[in-house]
C-alpha cells in the first residue's frame, strides 16, 4: 500500500482535498517540477485566455462550420475522421468558443481527458464543445506546440489527470487550470519541439493516405466502394426470419446488413467464415483485486487501438501472476480483436510484443489459412465489411457484446493474391511512417 502524508499547510488548493489528489505518483511529479532548475510558471500566467467550448445543446447540420469533438483530439494532433457541423449563424453566436490558429485544445471531461493538440495553420473554421478546453497562449513566453507536448508528457498529463478525479464523472473545471505548473525551457528548444511535432503530423497524414488507399483497394475489389450503409425507415420480416436467428430487435434486420452480406457472398474470389481462417484464443480476467500500479501490463479493451496498444489508464499485474498466466501472452503476428465494450477493434502485432496479459474482452487470432495475410485481414476486420457485421450482431443490448460464436461466423472475403499484396505493401508503408511519428513526438 502506498501512503502520502500531507500537512494542512501543504494543501495545494481548496478544490480537492481527497486522498487520490495526493497520490504519490502525483506528488512526485510536482516535487520534480518544483526542483527544476528551469523557470516554472502557473498556466494562468502564460495564457491570454483559458476557456472551453459551448455548454448548450447542439443541433448538428449536414454541412457548415466544423464542430470539433473531444474524441478528435489526440496526443499531438487532431483526427478529423469523424466530423460534425453547426450552422454559420450558430458559430457566429458562439464567439467565445471559436477556434483560431495556434490555440491549444485539450480534452477536459470523459474517460480520455487530458489529451492535447494545437490548432494548425490552414485548419477550417471551427467551434467546439464544453468537453474541450481552449488555451490562447502568450507566444513570447511559451510556444503552443511546446505547451501541448508538455501536457502530453507525464509532467503535464499527470497534473491534468489529478484534477479530473471526481466522485462521479471525470472533469477538469476551468477554475482548476490556472495553477497547473509549466516548466518553461529555452525558447530555441521550444521551437525544436514545434518542428518535430509538425513533421510528425505530416507523417501521420502520409500514413493515413496510404491506409486509406489500402482500404479503397479493398472495398473496390469487394464491390463496396460506393456502399452507403444507410438504414431503411421501415421493412417487413416474417416470423421464420425471427425464429432463425433468435432475435426480435428491428435493428438486426435492417436491409443494409443483408445487402452487405449478399455483396460479400457474390465476391468473385470467394469468402469464408473467420473461424476457418484463424485460430481463435480466448483471454482471461484476473479480477480487480490483482490490479497494481506497476508490474506487467494488463491490457483491456480501452487500451486497444487499431494502430497501437495505448498506455492511457494502463493497469498492471504482478510478475508472479504473469508467470502463472504467461500462456495468455500474445505473440508476434497475432491479431488482437475486441469483443466487449467496444467490439470489433483489430490490432496486428507485427513485432514481438513485450510482456503483457490480455483481458477477457480481447481475442487472439492466429492465421491458419494463408489465403490472407495478417495486414489484409486486420484491414478487413477494421473496415465496414466486418464493422457492419459487428454492429448487427452486438446491437440490442445495454452493453455491447460480440459473442465468440458470432465472431467465428463473421464472413470474410478472400481477397485475390495481387490485391492482397498491394494492400499489404500500403499497410506496411503506412505503419513505418506511424512508428517514426510516435518515436519523434
Amino acid at each position: 500500500m502506498q501512503v502520502s502524508i500531507i500537512m494542512k499547510n501543504d494543501l495545494e488548493n481548496h478544490f480537492t482535498i481527497g486522498a487520490e489528489y495526493y497520490h504519490p505518483n502525483f506528488v512526485k511529479v510536482i516535487e520534480k517540477i518544483n526542483a527544476s532548475s528551469h523557470q516554472v510558471k502557473p498556466l494562468g500566467q502564460i495564457c491570454e485566455l483559458i476557456t472551453d467550448g459551448d455548454h448548450g445543446a447542439m443541433q448538428y447540420e449536414k454541412n457548415g462550420i466544423l464542430f470539433l469533438l473531444s474524441e478528435s483530439i489526440k496526443e499531438g494532433y487532431i483526427d478529423l475522421s469523424v466530423k460534425r457541423y453547426i450552422s454559420n449563424d450558430r458559430h457566429n453566436k458562439l464567439k467565445r468558443s471559436q477556434l483560431k490558429q495556434d490555440d491549444v485544445v485539450l480534452t477536459k471531461t470523459g474517460v480520455y481527458y487530458g489529451k492535447s493538440a494545437v490548432i494548425p495553420g490552414g485548419f477550417p473554421q471551427a467551434n467546439t464543445s464544453a468537453h474541450v478546453g481552449v488555451l490562447k497562449v502568450i507566444k513570447n513566453i511559451v510556444n503552443p506546440y511546446y505547451l501541448s507536448t508538455f501536457f502530453n508528457s507525464k509532467y503535464g498529463y499527470l497534473q491534468l489527470r489529478r484534477r479530473g478525479i471526481k466522485v462521479s464523472r471525470p472533469e477538469i473545471k476551468l477554475i482548476e487550470f490556472d495553477d497547473i505548473k509549466i516548466v518553461l525551457l529555452d525558447m530555441n528548444f521550444q521551437m525544436i519541439i514545434e518542428k518535430i511535432v509538425k513533421e510528425s503530423i505530416e507523417l501521420i497524414k502520409k500514413s493515413n493516405n496510404l491506409y486509406n488507399e489500402a482500404e479503397g483497394l479493398l472495398l473496390n475489389e469487394v464491390g463496396l466502394g460506393n456502399w452507403n450503409g444507410r438504414g431503411e425507415p421501415f421493412f417487413i420480416k416474417t416470423y421464420l426470419d425471427v425464429e432463425k436467428v433468435k432475435r426480435i430487435d428491428a435493428e438486426y434486420f435492417q436491409p443494409k446488413y443483408e445487402n452487405l452480406i449478399n455483396i460479400i457472398k457474390k465476391y468473385t474470389n470467394g469468402y469464408d467464415s473467420l473461424d476457418n481462417i484463424v485460430k481463435i484464443t480466448k483471454c482471461i480476467e484476473v479480477g480487480s483485486n490483482e490490479y497494481q500500479e506497476s508490474g506487467i501490463p494488463f491490457i483491456r479493451v480501452s487500451n486497444l487501438l487499431t494502430i497501437e496498444i495505448s498506455d492511457n489508464n494502463l493497469i498492471f499485474i504482478s510478475e508472479n501472476l504473469y508467470e502463472k498466466l504467461k500462456r495468455f501472452q500474445p505473440k508476434k503476428n497475432e491479431i488482437l480483436l475486441s469483443k466487449d465494450a467496444t467490439p470489433g477493434i483489430a490490432h496486428h502485432l507485427d513485432k514481438g510484443p513485450e510482456k503483457m496479459i490480455l483481458s477477457g474482452g480481447i481475442l487472439r487470432l492466429k492465421i491458419k489459412d494463408k489465403r490472407l495475410n495478417e495486414e489484409t485481414l486486420t484491414l478487413i476486420l477494421n473496415s465496414i465489411i466486418v464493422q457492419q457485421q459487428v454492429e448487427r450482431d452486438s446491437g440490442g443490448s445495454v452493453i455491447e457484446h460480440w459473442r465468440v460464436d458470432q465472431v467465428k461466423n463473421t464472413l470474410i472475403p478472400l481477397i485475390n493474391e495481387k490485391i492482397n499484396q498491394e494492400i499489404c505493401n500500403n499497410i506496411r508503408k503506412s505503419f513505418i511512417n506511424c512508428d517514426w511519428e510516435y518515436r519523434a513526438v
